[in-house]
């Protein structure tokens, strides 16, 4: 059905004696003038003006510190009396003054952008301003005479629903209109209890403890809605009945009729009163409809309340609407909210219903006798009158074009999964990144193996579930205007939703974002693919590697996670280790200046177990045997060497100790050489200058590396610095693996790999050969010298015909030439 031009009214201003018409508002910039004081009644007596200055008499003594030019300013006392009533001025011109006009203009006016990001408003357009006005202009509406305001508030509100009840083809209903969405739904039970109990308005709630009431809900349902319902009409828990969705037949998100027609049966027998029945057209997670057709029948024939609430109750608005929507046109009531589908702010949710009797809707709530209760509807009066028919419709069917526009892109994408219960007008996308099984039927490609044991099915639900969350949160960064949401559902797992009715009229969505969308799917997959298939990979060199210990985090989205093993590690406790953080930490930062394409973290974020080192998400040419090596040795390395910090203070003071005795045994071993007589002052210079002691120099020196004192006396004699104790090998990888120039760590070194730059002018492939060849060569060459056929010094014969000129000679010999004449 469809609305004329002259179904939309005009609001009309009775105390204006100016424009009978329209409202005019003028568009005016609001600047910010001084504050002047209040202004005195009219009639009131003016204030007397000051006696005149005796410019003769003497000015008082400024204060110190400030200039004795001008006067000190006294402080304006404060009036308390109370704010005249605001009287509309006149200018020179006959009207209204500049400052008022801009002052209660000034509403309409688009927001001007802000200096700073984060102080910038959101760009509502101007039918978002056209509702936020419906809120101040009900405010100055509310201070008509109350006949007046009676008449005006009257028709809006019946203006408003007739509107409603034509665009969304519910015919003869009425509305309420309330800011909660679920005060509707509360109403609407209240005035099926005074519909079912007769004598619940003089009993109360005596004539519900022998006839209990039933409020059926879906187990689909929004979360807190039933808690909700049982907190607003004060009913116990056990008034709610949880209907399950289909598990045979059917969609899984859609209420079992028959089970639910059971449940009834079975009330009835206990001798309990269905009441209240609420169906989904539109699931708030994935967006399903309820079967509402078979759903009225069964509510017709047990007599209870039907009530309809869901996104899909919107493309009724439209031309074409499906057959389980539109059969939410014949239920007692339902919620729509039109703000977010028009992406109107603060515009209040409408429930419309039908009802005969006028007192029951007055003492259920759903009607009052105050304007202030009627011109809530003033937003969305003048939102729908600012849009039109044709703009309401437009919107909509804008929102349902960009799902569908999604639904044929995601189609052509392999490894997404889309849960879509009708193709042609699901205004709501739900997918998921699955893993598809090689050799598998292609319509059960997404369905895991039934022969997988639990545990390894359900170690592969919560990668793939730690998977979307990722492609969820990169998708929302890159695509902003997408509006997605990252959910949990029960069957499925986690999934993303892309709900363009409740978003795109406030984001802006446009088809273009929906390409965007598709392409960054279509990039995100191989990072996707390849992460799933390495991490078993990881797994399997982490445990055959000593000293890593892997850790089986489901909820991280990388290739996995490893924890590095100390000697001082105590394996069976979980608590946190001070040392191990310390060696995590370092190891952290030695991986990340490796400059790869991987990323390291360390967590957990709970400091009461032990630090890991957590790997990110990988690419296809991720050698990952090298990269367990890598972190292997570099946790060695920087074990050792904190170690060696830690030890270095007590090595030093033992050392110290030791110098200190062995000096001390030195002077008694002098003593007991030279003699008392030597020590006497006068009597051991002169048997010094006769018979000089041959003494040798001795010291002590302190090895760091070793820990240990060394004598000083191969220095002195032997004019030689010692060298000490070896240093232990510092520990490397046993794979030294050659790169070229400009290839990053832990990259694949295959024949033609992109990880090398093309622009080099010698081939890869030759690059690659004479590198492994360099690094072959001595080996090779001491293999064939101390084979096991022949000793060590048994002569070979050596072919060089088939050498190069350069291969005949080693590189440490000496070429021969001939002797010159010098020579």
């Amino acid at each position: 059905m469809l609305l004329k031009k002259s179904d939309f009214g005009v609001l009309r201003h009775p105390s204006s004696p100016r424009s009978p018409g329209r409202v005019r508002v003028a568009r005016r910039d609001c600047r910010v003038r001084k504050p002047r004081g209040p202004r005195p009644p009219h009639g009131a007596t003016p204030r007397p003006a000051p006696p005149p200055r005796n410019p003769q008499a003497p000015r008082p003594a400024a204060p110190p510190g400030s200039s004795s030019s001008s006067p000190p300013r006294r402080p304006r006392a404060r009036e308390t009396s109370a704010l005249p009533a605001w009287k509309p001025r006149r200018g020179a011109g006959g009207g209204s003054s500049a400052r008022d006009r801009r002052a209660t203009t000034g509403l309409c006016r688009p927001p001007q952008p802000w200096t700073h990001p984060w102080r910038r408003i959101q760009d509502i357009g101007e039918q978002g301003h056209m509702a936020l006005l419906g809120h101040s202009l009900g405010a100055y509406i509310s201070t008509l005479d109350k006949e007046k305001l009676r008449k005006l508030t009257t028709r809006i509100l019946s203006d408003t629903t007739l509107w409603l009840c034509r665009i969304f083809r519910y015919e003869n209903g009425c509305a309420y209109f309330h800011e909660e969405e679920r005060e509707g739904l509360a109403k609407i039970c209240r005035l099926a209890i005074h519909s079912r109990y007769e004598d619940f308005v003089v009993d109360g709630f005596n004539v519900l403890y022998n006839k209990k009431p039933v409020i059926y809900l879906s187990a689909a349902a929004r979360p807190g809605l039933g808690q909700y319902l049982c907190n607003q009409l004060g009913l116990p828990f056990p008034c709610l009945c949880r209907v399950p969705c289909n598990t045979m037949f059917g969609s899984q998100h859609q209420m079992d009729v028959a089970f639910l027609e059971k449940l009834i049966k079975d009330d009835v027998e206990r001798g309990r009163l269905p009441l209240v029945l609420v169906a989904n057209a539109g699931t708030a997670a994935v967006g399903h409809t309820d079967k509402i057709g078979r759903l009225k029948e069964l509510c017709e024939q047990y007599g209870i309340w039907l009530h309809v609430e869901g996104v899909n109750l919107a493309t009724l608005a439209l031309g074409y609407v499906s057959s389980s929507v539109l059969a939410a046109t014949k239920c007692d009531s339902m919620t729509l909210t039109p703000g977010p589908w028009l992406g109107l702010p603060a515009v209040p949710a409408v429930t419309l219903y039908k009802h005969d009797d006028p007192a029951l809707t007055l003492v259920a709530g759903l009607t009052s006798n105050k304007p202030a209760d009627k011109l809530r509807a003033l937003p969305l009066w003048l939102s729908l009158q600012y849009l039109g028919l044709d703009g309401t419709v437009e919107r909509i069917k804008h929102a349902c074009q960009l799902s569908q526009r999604l639904q044929e892109g995601l189609k052509k994408v392999n490894h997404i999964r889309i849960l879509v219960e009708d193709e042609l007008s699901s205004p709501v996308v739900v997918f998921r990144f699955v893993q598809e099984f090689s050799g598998a039927d292609p319509v059960f490609k997404a369905v895991p193996v039934p022969s997988m044991a639990p545990a390894a099915a359900g170690r592969e639900r919560h990668s793939c579930d730690a998977l979307n969350r990722w492609l969820g949160e990169q998708l929302k960064q890159l695509v902003p205007a997408s509006g997605l949401t990252v959910m949990d559902l029960e069957a499925e797992g986690v999934c993303v939703r892309f709900s363009p009715l409740m978003t795109a009229a406030v984001l802006g969505t446009r088809g273009e974002d929906v390409d965007q969308l598709v392409t960054c799917i279509q990039s995100k997959l191989p990072v996707l693919t390849c992460t799933l298939q390495l991490r078993e990979e990881f797994k399997q060199e982490v445990e055959a590697t000593a000293g890593l210990l892997y850790v089986d985090d489901p909820n991280w989205p990388g290739i996995g996670v490893v924890r590095y093993e100390h000697a001082n590690d105590d394996k069976s406790s979980l608590k946190s280790d001070p040392e191990g953080e310390k060696i995590h930490a370092g190891l952290l930062k030695k991986l990340n200046e490796l400059e790869s394409d991987l990323t390291f973290k360390m967590g957990p974020e709970y400091k009461s177990m032990k630090s890991c080192i957590y790997i990110g998400m990988a690419s296809e040419d991720i050698d990952v045997s090298e990269l367990v090596e890598t972190i292997a040795v570099t946790a060695r390395e920087t074990e050792e060497n904190s170690r060696l910090l830690e030890n270095m203070t007590e090595v030093v003071r033992k050392g110290i100790q030791e110098a200190q005795i062995q000096l001390q045994k030195a002077n008694e071993e002098r003593l007991l050489e030279e003699g008392v007589l030597r020590q006497i002052p006068v009597v051991g210079s002169v048997l010094n200058w006769f018979s000089p002691v041959q003494a040798s120099q001795k010291g002590r020196t302190f090895n760091l590396t070793a820990g240990s004192l060394e004598s000083t006396e191969h220095t002195y004699v032997y004019k030689v610095q010692g060298t000490g104790v070896t240093p232990p090998p510092t520990p490397s990888s046993v794979r030294t693996k050659q790169r070229l120039p400009g290839q990053k760590p832990f990259k694949r070194s295959l024949r033609g790999s992109d990880a090398v730059s093309e622009t080099s002018s010698i081939s890869h492939v030759e690059d690659l050969e004479k590198v492994e060849q360099l690094a072959s060569g001595p080996e090779q060459s001491t293999l064939e010298a101390h084979g096991p056929e022949q000793p060590p010094g048994t002569p070979r014969p050596q072919k060089t015909e088939a050498l190069p000129a350069r291969a005949q000679c080693p590189g440490d010999c000496t070429q021969m030439r001939k002797p010159g004449p010098g020579d």
